[in-house]
């Protein structure tokens, strides 16, 4: 059996993301010494070429897998945010880390190199909205808050992967450790070990799905900590009773799929699996056939016979690259509507031929840099997590 992708039905906001539009009432981005080159110059992809090769192993560029694929082919690894920390760190020659993904992944890439190597994100612009959703400022109140209920003492602070240096940074002073998507029931169980609850941030449904799904915990075990309101809106009895003291922080992207959409694609595809994230809602967890992480995900579709069908809960240039790379699987978006990460799209072509050039150049544009004292305390976190059993 043989499929094709059928992109979704364009809309104005996946044109613009795409680069087919424009907005002037939005932030450009990184302002750069002169201008980027024209999307649609056709000396791109040659140039991007020519100045890799002119750094040669003196730069290495990491590319997410959320990544337009005129991005990806420039990549030297791909993988997800903690994998390619993970890659950057292990390459102590490499002068320059271009980082293709956005701001907390060259954050962490930063505080796992070395103080010689120099990390450069393509475009500043390229945020994420889940980690925006948890300020040092907000995280250090609710934990006056918990203190003032008298359960700070005995909760043990767990932030997702997808979070700020300054809240990793938290998470290290305070004795807690960091997780990824694939080792969040593992951060979850040494957290308890050490502790009566969790505080986790800043994405709840990774919180709920994992202690609900894999911890065995029930739905009333979690509360909602929404850092708009006084105290958290939660009162000091709830705080007590709680395991699970869940941010009010999510996705965008993964955020936007529903329980109607694993409905409505079981009864256009009969025999249809849903895969989906752990970052979407619990309802979709519950309702989808299988449930990982990005890698999980790529490795599921590979393992996958020829001919079945799979609706992927994820962002869009992931799935479209499954897609085209097993013609032999029906491989579809679980939404009909476009769903690309809008500040992963940020780092275009324009953007890394720039920023090569810029190094080629002598000149080291958009570096990343995690203040020392952050970095430690981040490092930290993240080394308890390196040493989960």
């Amino acid at each position: 059996m043989t499929s094709t992708w059928v992109e979704p039905s364009d809309t104005a906001t996946a044109l613009l993301l795409l680069g087919r539009g424009s907005d002037p009432a939005t932030e450009r981005g990184v302002e750069c010494p002169g201008e980027l080159p024209p999307p649609s110059d056709p000396d791109l992809v040659a140039r991007a070429a020519v100045a890799k090769a002119k750094l040669g192993q003196r730069v290495f560029v990491l590319g997410h897998h959320y990544q337009r694929d005129e991005v990806i082919q420039f990549a030297d690894v791909t993988g997800d945010s903690f994998k390619l920390a993970r890659e950057a760190a292990a390459r102590p020659d490499a002068e320059y880390i271009v980082f293709c993904g956005v701001h907390f992944m060259a954050e962490s890439a930063d505080i796992l190199t070395t103080d010689a190597q120099q990390v450069v994100l393509p475009d500043l612009a390229a945020g994420c909205s889940m980690a925006d959703m948890a300020a040092l400022s907000q995280v250090e109140a609710a934990w006056e808050v918990l203190t003032d209920a008298g359960v700070a003492e005995m909760t043990v602070p767990v932030t997702y992967m997808n979070s700020s240096a300054d809240i990793k940074g938290f998470v290290g002073r305070n004795g807690g450790v960091v997780c990824t998507s694939s080792n969040a029931k593992r951060a979850l169980t040494w957290a308890f070990e050490r502790g009566q609850r969790v505080l986790f941030l800043p994405d709840q449904h990774l919180g709920r799905n994992t202690a609900v799904l894999e911890m065995g915990f029930d739905l009333d075990d979690c509360v909602l900590y929404d850092p708009h309101k006084p105290g958290g809106g939660l009162t000091a009895q709830q705080l007590r009773e709680a395991k699970m003291i869940l941010w009010r922080g999510h996705c965008s992207v993964h955020g936007r799929f529903t329980l109607d959409s694993v409905n409505e694609v079981r009864m256009r595809v009969p025999g249809v699996n849903v895969l989906v994230h752990p970052e979407c809602r619990h309802e979709v967890v519950t309702a989808a056939d299988r449930v990982g992480s990005t890698e999980y995900i790529i490795k599921t579709i590979e393992a996958a016979p020829a001919g079945s069908a799979w609706a992927i809960g994820t962002e869009l240039n992931l799935v479209r690259r499954l897609a085209l790379a097993h013609p032999d699987k029906e491989i579809m978006f679980l939404d009909r509507a476009v769903c690309y990460c809008s500040t992963m799209n940020r780092i275009d072509l324009p953007h890394l031929v720039w920023a090569l050039e810029e190094l080629v150049a002598g000149r080291v544009p958009n570096q990343i840099a995690v203040d020392p004292s952050t970095a430690r305390h981040a490092r930290t976190a993240l080394d308890q997590m390196l040493a989960l059993p």
